[in-house]
């Protein structure tokens, strides 16, 4: 599957991209578990749009990327807008690590050699 990889799928570029996340987040206080979810979207050719879900059934643009974020990134960027609404809390970069790891990528996001970067854009 790496082969067909980057022999013909890294050089695609997607004209409609959807890609749904379900993520859950621990807290200190109550409700003590948050269960949050979001999507990554792109009509070409537009802007990558990290999406959030409000839990209303619609959702609310996060942040705007030229370029499509790694799904490591795109957690990041739905977590980022939850502390911004004061649903958690930052923890120190000593838990954050905890919680990401230290790979936030996957293989097929990782720069190779033989592969092509036309996916991204």
């Amino acid at each position: 599957p790496r082969e067909f990889q980057d022999r013909f799928l890294s050089r695609v570029k997607p004209v409609y991209y959807l890609r749904t996340r379900q993520y859950s987040r621990s807290t200190p206080n109550p409700p003590f578990m948050v269960n949050y979810q979001g999507c990554l979207f792109r009509s070409y050719p537009g802007e990558f749009q990290t999406l959030l879900d409000t839990g209303t059934g619609q959702y609310r643009r996060v942040k705007g990327n030229a370029i499509r974020p790694a799904l490591g990134e795109f957690k990041e960027e739905l977590t980022e807008a939850l502390r911004e609404q004061g649903v958690i809390q930052e923890e120190g970069s000593f838990l954050n690590f905890l919680r990401t790891g230290y790979k936030t990528t996957t293989w097929w996001e990782e720069e190779r050699e033989g592969a092509s970067d036309a996916w991204l854009t």
